[in-house]
């Protein structure tokens, strides 16, 4: 089993965000729980801030003759809102995509509700502990 998390903007520093909102661990703290959790599956992780480079990523997954991944957690940050790009890459995914983020989005700002990705991606996990959970989901839903 073979999981790729990408992650967008700002979530570098993720450990300097609200605590309120975000749970105050950093995203390597978050990934090293996450592989602990589940060691029977290998992870690799990209975190960008250049929407590009987050699609160029998709398209890699989307090219390849043999798909590497089993599945793919996408956590977009700010893009979620603003990417029409970045849905259309996620749409030609052969591969379960699942949203995640850390806080709750649609209880937030307006311009938070508002999500590009959410009917694209396989299924969408907020909160705390979505990481795990988006795992979870793709060992049970592609074994």
């Amino acid at each position: 089993m073979h999981i790729l998390i990408l992650n967008g903007p700002n979530l570098n520093l993720l450990q300097y965000r609200d605590p309120s909102l975000y749970g105050g661990r950093s995203m390597e703290q978050i990934i090293l729980e996450v592989q602990k959790a589940h060691p029977q599956v290998r992870f690799t992780y990209h975190q960008t801030n250049h929407e590009g480079q987050l699609i160029d990523l998709l398209h890699e997954t989307i090219t390849a003759d043999e798909p590497s991944y089993n599945g793919i957690i996408l956590n977009a940050g700010g893009y979620t809102h603003t990417s029409v790009s970045l849905r259309d890459a996620i749409e030609l995914c052969r591969i379960p995509v699942i949203e995640v983020h850390l806080s709750n989005i649609d209880a937030r700002e307006d311009f938070r509700r508002i999500d590009l990705l959410r009917d694209v991606c396989t299924t969408r996990i907020l909160g705390k502990d979505c990481y795990e959970k988006a795992t979870d989901y793709i060992l049970t839903h592609t074994l």
